[in-house]
């Protein structure tokens, strides 16, 4: 009977703790015409798309989660050089058989065995159709001259899932590129002063390109709800706020 009870009790704790786990990130589910898309905010400028039998992972970086215990990749976004997005030691951990890296130019000179984008590429991989935009400082600077992300280096990514298309915005302020975006229907776009948007620039650019909905991330210390203030008229655009580590 005390065995029957303790093995009870160990069933009991296995459980909690697996609900835990799955609830450590918040996580929402979209239909799209060929299935569910799961979206997990996992914190700053990491997400892990779920789509089908695949499983993207975008900048994976091992500070915001425990990358030996994650699911394996089928696709790893990875947006820029800077140890906030590349991560070498989380996408060796993801890495698996059929694993296909998407890297800029200079992440490549870190990184081994990846496919580089260039902004403006188009490619399909593994069914999913992926788009490099420009991802690039503006008004933000280093020093005269000396933006925090310049031209050319960067990338964010359009993936379109079935009916679905899915904007991570990368390091980048509200650039000409993004503005021109079309028919976006779930947008992260970056809220971080002085690296990437402040929450006026994230608001134009919405306003601009009109995605159905926005989640703000890489934010930082920023006060996300500015955002929310400042689109609250804009009935179209739905802004949601998700806990980011």
């Amino acid at each position: 009977m005390y065995r029957l009870s303790l093995l009870f009790s160990v069933l009991i704790l296995v459980c909690a703790l697996t609900v835990w786990a799955q609830e450590e990130f918040e996580t929402d589910i979209f239909q799209t015409s060929s299935g569910d898309l799961k979206i997990t905010c996992i914190g700053h400028g990491t997400l892990m798309f779920t789509f089908g039998d695949k499983v993207i992972h975008i900048d994976p970086v091992s500070g915001y989660a425990d990358y030996t215990k994650m699911p394996k990749a089928n696709i790893i976004l990875v947006t820029h050089e800077h140890g906030d997005h590349l991560d070498e030691d989380a996408i060796e951990n993801l890495r698996a058989e059929g694993t296909v890296l998407v890297l800029t130019e200079l992440c490549s000179q870190r990184v081994k065995g990846g496919m580089v984008m260039k902004n403006g590429d188009v490619k399909t991989i593994q069914g999913l159709k992926i788009e490099a935009v420009p991802a690039y400082n503006i008004v933000h600077m280093r020093s005269a001259g000396n933006p925090y992300h310049p031209k050319g280096q960067g990338n964010g990514y359009v993936i379109t899932f079935g009916d679905k298309k899915v904007y991570i915005a990368g390091d980048t302020e509200n650039v000409p590129e993004m503005k021109k975006l079309k028919d976006i229907d779930i947008a992260f776009l970056p809220m971080n002063v002085p690296y990437t948007m402040t929450p006026e620039m994230a608001a134009d650019a919405a306003r601009a390109f009109k995605p159905q909905i926005i989640y703000p991330y890489h934010y930082g210390n920023t006060d996300t709800s500015k955002l929310v203030e400042l689109l609250k008229d804009d009935k179209e655009i739905e802004v949601r706020i998700r806990k980011l580590k």
